[in-house]
C-alpha cells in the first residue's frame, strides 16, 4: 500500500460519498482533503439505519463542495493517478448514477431517497 503524503491526488470515502481529491494534511489516523471531483454522490437517509425509511430522521445528503475540504479516515483514502474530471460534469454524473439505482428499487426507502434528491436537483443546478 502506497504512504499518502500531503499535496497528493487521492480518492477518498466520506460517509458514503466517494470523491477525488488533493490530500492537505496527515494527522491522527485521518486526511485533510481537499475536494476536486466527486464519482459517488452519497446516498440519502440515516448513515446508521441504511436503507431504512421508518428512521426518527431521513437526512438528505449533499455532495461535498467543489473545494470543501474534509477529514476522510486513513484507511479510505487511495492514491489517484488519472484525469480529474470538471467537478460540475462528475457531480451530475454521481447524481444521475444514484437516480438510475434508485429508481430500480421499489420500496420506501428508494422513494424517500428520490424525494431528497429532486430537492438537490434544484440546489445543483442540474437539468
Amino acid at each position: 500500500m502506497e504512504q499518502i503524503e500531503a499535496g497528493m491526488k487521492v480518492t477518498a470515502l466520506y460517509k458514503t460519498g466517494k470523491y477525488i481529491g488533493q490530500a492537505e494534511q496527515i494527522k491522527n489516523g485521518k486526511v485533510l482533503v481537499s475536494i476536486l471531483s466527486v464519482l459517488k454522490h452519497p446516498k440519502q437517509g440515516d448513515l446508521h439505519n441504511p436503507n431504512q425509511s421508518e428512521v426518527p430522521f431521513f437526512h438528505q445528503r449533499k455532495a461535498l463542495a467543489f473545494h470543501e475540504k474534509t477529514w476522510a479516515p486513513l484507511h479510505t483514502v487511495k492514491p489517484y493517478a488519472g484525469d480529474i474530471p470538471d467537478y460540475s460534469g462528475s457531480l451530475k454524473a454521481a447524481y444521475e448514477d444514484l437516480l438510475l439505482e434508485l429508481k430500480g428499487t421499489d420500496n420506501e426507502w428508494a422513494l424517500k431517497s428520490l424525494e431528497r434528491l429532486e430537492n438537490l436537483k434544484k440546489e445543483y443546478m442540474i437539468k
